[in-house]
């Protein structure tokens, strides 16, 4: 597990317009392969860190907040520049809000966050190598196996949030 030494970090898109600032390390980083992740990218994978919002500072500009479609058939919110169109962070249905997954290619010092994971090689394109002795998993994977204890603590700490969110979603008012 990384420490928050190197912390904080920052990011922004292409044309300077958003910037942002990673406060402390991620809950988890995700290298995807999926199809989806592909398409959306355009590339052969993305590179999500996961971070509770609280710990993300906008510097300057607001993005465009874009609901686009998934595989879950639930969509997720995709963060753009409102003038480049650059990707730099979403929020899934199942965690709203509270959670981004940043796109660690739009940090300034991308190489300061390697992934934890693979995952959904089962569709990684074949020419892609994997670094031996990364954990690798066709599929998804069981968060409580691979996740560092700490990681988990405050994730375990942010669900009373999520699922307020989710409440306040399904009974909007209430």
């Amino acid at each position: 597990m990384r420490s928050d030494t190197g912390f904080p970090l920052d990011g922004g898109c292409d044309c300077g317009h958003i910037r942002y600032r990673m406060h402390r390390n991620p809950l988890f980083v995700h290298c995807c392969h999926c199809r989806w992740c592909q398409r959306e990218t355009g590339s052969a994978f993305v590179l999500n860190a996961m971070i509770e919002a609280d710990h993300v500072e906008l510097l300057h500009g607001a993005p465009q907040v874009v609901n686009t479609p998934s595989a879950s058939g639930k969509g997720q919110m995709i963060a753009r520049c409102p003038h480049c169109l650059i990707a730099l962070w979403s929020h899934y249905s199942s965690n709203g809000p509270l959670l981004r997954f940043v796109r660690v290619g739009t940090l300034d010092n991308p190489d300061a966050l390697p992934p934890d994971i693979h995952i959904y090689t089962a569709s990684k394109q074949p020419w892609v190598v994997l670094p031996q002795g990364a954990p690798v998993m066709a599929e998804y994977y069981d968060r409580d196996q691979y996740w560092p204890a700490e990681s988990l603590a405050r994730r375990a700490a942010l669900l009373p949030r999520i699922e307020a969110w989710k409440n306040s979603q399904e009974h909007p008012g209430s």
